[in-house]
Parts: C-alpha cells; sequence; structure tokens
C-alpha cells in the first residue's frame, strides 16, 4: 500500500473525536429512524398489510441491531447494515407497492442526508448510484410491461408515512445543520486563536522577551521613520547607544535572576525618560538603544542623556538590598554623524566606548577623530594578526644600573615593531589594541623566548651575569597556562630563573583572587622575581607587597622628573623608598635624565636607577657593547650613553 492510499484511509477514518462524534450521530439517528419505523408500522398491523408490515418489521430490526452494534464499539459495521437494510428494504417497498409514485421514495433522500453525516464518502456514493439504479430499473419495469405501478387513493396511512418520513429527514437535517453550525463556531474560535497567535509572534519577532521593550529590528525601523521626517523637516535625530557599568560584577554575585529583575527595571526608568515619540530598545545583554526624534540641538540631548543617568543613579532594590549601578552613553546624531541606522549605531557605540575610557557614568558624542581612531585600531589589529608570522617585532633592551656606582645590573626588555609601511611603531600605539584583541597573550609569549634567548646568547658570549626584566599583561594572568609558559621558556634555553624578572603592574595586583594569588605563588616557585611597575600611580595597597612577595618596586618616572622642583614628588619617592627598605624591598627610579636627578635619588637611598642618562633602549647587539663597555670603563658612570 502506498504513502498516498494511507494518508487517503487516515482521513475517512479520523481521529478518535471524529469518531466519537459519528457514534454519538448514529446512536441519535437509530433512534429516530425506530421512533419513525414504529410509527409507519402501526397502520398496516391494524389494515393486515403484511407484507409491509413484515418490511418495516425487519427495518426496525436492522436498525435495532446496528445500534447495538454501535454501543458495541463497531460503528463502521452498523452503520454499513443500518444504510443498506433501509436502502434494500425501501428497494423492496417500491417494488411490491406503487414503484415510483410511492410515499416511501421520500425515504431516500433522508438515508442520503444520515449518509452524509455518518459514512464515509465511498459509502454515500455507493448508496446514491444503487439509488439511482432503483429508480432506473423501477421506470424500465413500469414502461416494459415488467410490473404494473398505480397510485393509489390518498389515505390516512399515506400520510402518516409521508409525515413520518419527513419528519425523520428533518431530525437528520438539523442534526446536520446543528454540526455545520459547531463546526463553523469552532472554525471561528480557530481563526481567531491564529490571528491572536500571529499577533503574538510578531509582537515576539518585535520585541525583546526579559524587558518587552522594542528590539533592534523593530528600533531600526523606528529610526529609518524619523530619519525620513528630519530629513524632510530639516530636523535632527538622535541615537543614543547604553551600557550600563559593571553589570557583570552584579549578574555574577547576585545570580542572573537579579541582573534580569535590573534590567526590567532599567527598562522602567528609561521608558520614563523619553517622550511617547522616541523609542527605548534593548539591544541584549545590558545594551540598550534610544533614538530620540525632532531634535533641535545637541543641548537637548544631552538633557536627557543627563535626565537617564540622574534617574539610574537612583538604588535599586534588589533580593533585600540596595543596588547601586551607573550607565556609560554613547551619542550619534542625524545627519552630522550618519544618514542611516547602521552608520549612526556604529558611531553611537564607539562614542559609548569612549565614554567607558573617560571614566564610565558619562555620556559622550561622536566626533570624526573617534572615527579615525577606530580605523586606525583596526587597520593595526589587523596588521597586529600578521605581525608575529612576518617576524616584525624586535626586542631593544634599557639597561638599569646600580644607582650609586653604575655597574650594570639588569635590563628591561621592550618591544618595538618594524612596521613594513609605518616604520618602528613604540609599544604605546600598539600594545592598548592588542590586548583589547587578545593578541597581548601570543605577542607577550614571544616576547618573553625571545627576552630569554637573548640572555643566554650574551652569557654564552662572556658578559657579566645580569637579570632580563619582562612586562606582563593583565590579559596573561587570566590565562591558567601563563606558569607552564614561563617555566617552558627557562628549559627551552636553559636560563637560570634568578635571571628572569616579571614586572606586574598595580591594576594587576588588585586581582587578588584565589586563583591570581596561587599563579604567583607558582611562579615565585620556579625562581624568578618579581617587581612592580608604575609603582604609586595605582590603587597602592601595603597588605599586597608582603602577601604577594614581590622583590622590587619600580618608581614611576612622572614622580622621578618632577623630582626637584617639586616637594610633593620628592616626599612620595622618599615614603617609597622608606616602605621599601622597611620591607626588604629594592627600588629603581625610572625615567632618570640628568646627574643632579640621580645624585638625589641616591641619597634617597634608591638602589637601581633607569633612564636615558645610563642609556636608551637599544638593539641587542648595541647593547652587548654596551655591556662590555661598563666592565672596562674606570668609572663606572663616565662613558655609559649607547649608540642612538
Amino acid at each position: 500500500m502506498t504513502r498516498a492510499q494511507n494518508t487517503q484511509d487516515r482521513v475517512e477514518q479520523g481521529d478518535p473525536l471524529d469518531r466519537r462524534l459519528q457514534a454519538r450521530r448514529l446512536a441519535q439517528i437509530a433512534n429516530v429512524v425506530s421512533v419513525v419505523l414504529l410509527s409507519i408500522g402501526i397502520y398496516p398491523l391494524l389494515v393486515g398489510d403484511w407484507l409491509n408490515a413484515a418490511m418495516v418489521l425487519s427495518a426496525l430490526v436492522m436498525v435495532l441491531l446496528g445500534r447495538y452494534l454501535n454501543q458495541r464499539g463497531a460503528t463502521e459495521v452498523a452503520i454499513t447494515l443500518v444504510l443498506v437494510s433501509l436502502t434494500l428494504l425501501l428497494s423492496i417497498s417500491l417494488w411490491f407497492s406503487q414503484g415510483l409514485y410511492s410515499g416511501a421514495l421520500l425515504a431516500f433522500p433522508g438515508v442520503l442526508i444520515v449518509a452524509g453525516m455518518v459514512a464515509p464518502l465511498r459509502q454515500f456514493i455507493g448508496l446514491l448510484l444503487s439509488m439511482l439504479a432503483v429508480v432506473a430499473f423501477l421506470t424500465y419495469a413500469a414502461l416494459s410491461g415488467l410490473q404494473h405501478f398505480e397510485p393509489r387513493p390518498l389515505s390516512i396511512g399515506r400520510m402518516v408515512n409521508v409525515s413520518s418520513i419527513l419528519l425523520m429527514c428533518a431530525a437528520a437535517v438539523w442534526l446536520l445543520a446543528n454540526d455545520l453550525r459547531r463546526t463553523l463556531l469552532r472554525l471561528q474560535q480557530e481563526i481567531l486563536r491564529v490571528k491572536d497567535s500571529e499577533a503574538n509572534f510578531t509582537h515576539l519577532a518585535q520585541h525583546d522577551a526579559l524587558t518587552n521593550l522594542p528590539n533592534r529590528l523593530l528600533v531600526h525601523d523606528r529610526m529609518e521613520q524619523a530619519i525620513g521626517q528630519a530629513r524632510r523637516y530639516g530636523k535632527r535625530v538622535a541615537l543614543l547607544f547604553l551600557d550600563l557599568d559593571n553589570f557583570k560584577t552584579i549578574n555574577d554575585s547576585l545570580g542572573h535572576s537579579a541582573g534580569d529583575e535590573l534590567l526590567k527595571e532599567v527598562a522602567l526608568r528609561l521608558q520614563g525618560s523619553v517622550r511617547e515619540m522616541d523609542t527605548v530598545s534593548r539591544q541584549g545583554g545590558d545594551e540598550f538603544l534610544m533614538t530620540l526624534a525632532d531634535v533641535d540641538d545637541p543641548a537637548a540631548v544631552s538633557a536627557v542623556a543627563a535626565q537617564v543617568q540622574e534617574k539610574l543613579a537612583q538604588p535599586f532594590a534588589l533580593k533585600g538590598m540596595q543596588i547601586v549601578t551607573s550607565i556609560s552613553i554613547g551619542i550619534a546624531l542625524f545627519p552630522e554623524d550618519g544618514d542611516d541606522f547602521e552608520t549612526l549605531l556604529m558611531h553611537a557605540d564607539m562614542a559609548m566606548y569612549q565614554a567607558k575610557a573617560a571614566g564610565r557614568n558619562g555620556f559622550c558624542f561622536f566626533d570624526a577623530q573617534m572615527n579615525a581612531d577606530t580605523h586606525e585600531r583596526l587597520g593595526l589589529e589587523l596588521d597586529l594578526r600578521q605581525a608575529l608570522a612576518r617576524e616584525e617585532f624586535v626586542l631593544h633592551y634599557q639597561p638599569i644600573v646600580d644607582i650609586r656606582s653604575g655597574r650594570l645590573l639588569a635590563t628591561e626588555a621592550l618591544i618595538r615593531w618594524q612596521h613594513p609601511q609605518l616604520g618602528m611603531i613604540a609599544p604605546d600605539r600598539f600594545i592598548g589594541v592588542a590586548e583589547r584583541s587578545g593578541l597581548i597573550v601570543e605577542i607577550g609569549e614571544w616576547v618573553l623566548n625571545e627576552a630569554c634567548r637573548q640572555m643566554m646568547l650574551w652569557q654564552a658570549a662572556g658578559l657579566p651575569r645580569m637579570v632580563v626584566s619582562v612586562n606582563l599583561s593583565a590579559v596573561q594572568f587570566r590565562r591558567s597556562n601563563l606558569e607552564v609558559m614561563v617555566r617552558a621558556a627557562l628549559n627551552r634555553y636553559g636560563l637560570n630563573p634568578a635571571c628572569l624578572e616579571l614586572e606586574l603592574t598595580e591594576s594587576i595586583l588588585l586581582q587578588d583572587s584565589e586563583a591570581f594569588i596561587d599563579m604567583l605563588y607558582r611562579l615565585k616557585a620556579l625562581g624568578v622575581k618579581l617587581s612592580i611597575d608604575d609603582f604609586g600611580t595605582g590603587y597602592s595597597n601595603l597588605s599586597y607587597l608582603q602577601r604577594f612577595r614581590v622583590d622590587k618596586l619600580k618608581i614611576d618616572q612622572s614622580f622621578v622628573r618632577r623630582l626637584q622642583d617639586n616637594a610633593q614628588d620628592q616626599a612620595i619617592v622618599t615614603a617609597i623608598i622608606q616602605m621599601a627598605k622597611s620591607l626588604k624591598l629594592l627600588t629603581t627610579a625610572e625615567g632618570i635624565e640628568d646627574e643632579a636627578v640621580r645624585q638625589l635619588l641616591a641619597e634617597l637611598g634608591c638602589d637601581q636607577g633607569q633612564g636615558y642618562l645610563f642609556a636608551r633602549p637599544m638593539a641587542a647587539e648595541y647593547f652587548a657593547d654596551f655591556a662590555r663597555s661598563t666592565v672596562s670603563a674606570s668609572s663606572p658612570l663616565s662613558g655609559l650613553q649607547a649608540p642612538r
């Protein structure tokens, strides 16, 4: 049997609900037909018409048998039995009575109505063809003389028979019409349900499920409409890109359910900050968009941004706690910053990141320089991804000397990028890009390995024993394999761990997590030295100096350069040196450029110095010459200038 035939059979059989309705209708019709047959059978019995009485009795027996089978669950058999037996008995009655003159002929339509209600299509067509065949045969018999039919005079019995048949047809028609009415009502209800579902789907497709705010699809459409009107009437449109500050901290500490509640509350406050003609949208995560139509000047936009920040500065009640948050906002204006939604969105996003970089909890308008800076950053990032493979990075080395004797103690490895078009690029121009893109991990690994390799070459060449210092990024510390990377570099080049110093910024130490502390302890266990770079410029915390077991503090050059002219800077440097001595830590002063500053630092008790007074950063081959010159020089502090 083919799949199409199986499908057709399933359609004809119907589902269980249809079969139950079919059985109920058959029972109702069987009851009506039984009453009709009883009323029709009384008259033949009274007048002694035994043939008609027998046929009516036979029909009644077949109907009652069908009713019994229907109650037992054999509905299809019962339908066939009732319909076929009634059609057969009616045909016999027509043959032996008046043929086409008989009132029994009216029962054929009634049987067809019943068949249309409860029987399959094939059975209905079979009954119809059978009835047409009976009518044709009776006509042939009358015309050919095979049977003689004569109309009988009207009588009470004929009236009863016709009335009973009409009542049966009326009952069947009423049941059929009632089914049609119910079906129509269900169809109307289903149509309404489908329309409601479509409206709901349309709403969900255009709105955020959590906050019920318009999503990017809908705000895009509204923004384009606002731009069209602004273009027509010479107005401005503002697109604000809003990002919650430190939302991840709230989400991680209080849970995602609390984070969701916060987003809902933020959405309500944002909606309360704008007009009905404006739109607030959720981009996803903790990012929102706000479109301001029909704007006269940027001052009006600034007022809205300030109002938003003021509303969000009010505490939120979450899980029995008062939570305070803030928001950073980037603003792009039509037509100054773009003439379509995508361009304005990109520029508002840039401005938002500028607001984040400026300290968060602020707003910033887009300007062309941001776009230029972004394009430059993207270009640098693209080139950075190829720089390692093309071996475009080089290390320069700046000596670190004993501040009193000038003896060479260490060197700091400083990366440079020999760009094929832009020439030599200093690290302050590309390190930030590398950190944001994650490329700093690969670059940092290269720096570590190259510094260790170069130190072993110098030792093999007979240069004096010294320490090479390598800067580490906070991004590298987030990777759990930092210790493995350092150990691998030391083993690969056979370098004594005491000859390697890792420089950390104070911002790295602020992580102060168990995993971070464990990482520092494992690095110290390798035997390498740890120093804190740019000390004094961050959130200095004296407790971590002992807990993290660092070896050296590097005093930031911003204090050193103003040491002679600024009493406050001199006090800070003095305090750092004295604190380091009390904790038995070494100190290195960065940025020493003249002899007077060196002498003052020596008097204050500083241990080491680094700066242009001693040498600029230089390539490896020049550094080797510099190191040899420090050994042969008669006065350690004379003739230390390296080739430039």
